[in-house]
């Protein structure tokens, strides 16, 4: 078992290389987690997020013509894609 002072010099080196919300996430209790996880999820999937996986074109199962999750808007999903950027940042007016 820690003895008080060494697990208050414990806390003291973590607080010093660990960032603070990572410290928050860490005094959760494993319940507390899990509940702050499922409130990531809920969101997360109501922003637009999909649980179904990428395409992995390496998987023995991979199937090039089984259907596919398309966006809502048809787009390309969340990737931003902009042709008014070039490899020296935007273009000028």
């Amino acid at each position: 078992m820690i003895a008080s002072s060494e697990h208050e010099r414990t806390m003291d080196e973590l607080e010093s290389i660990i960032e603070p919300q990572w410290l928050d996430w860490y005094r959760l209790t494993p319940q507390q987690r899990w509940a702050e996880s499922e409130k990531l999820w809920t969101h997360y999937l109501a922003i637009g997020g999909s649980l179904d996986p990428e395409p992995d074109s390496q998987s023995p199962f991979y199937d090039p013509d089984a259907p596919c999750h398309v966006p809502a808007d048809g787009g390309p999903g969340v990737r931003v894609l902009r042709s008014d950027v070039g490899p020296a940042g935007p273009a000028g007016p």
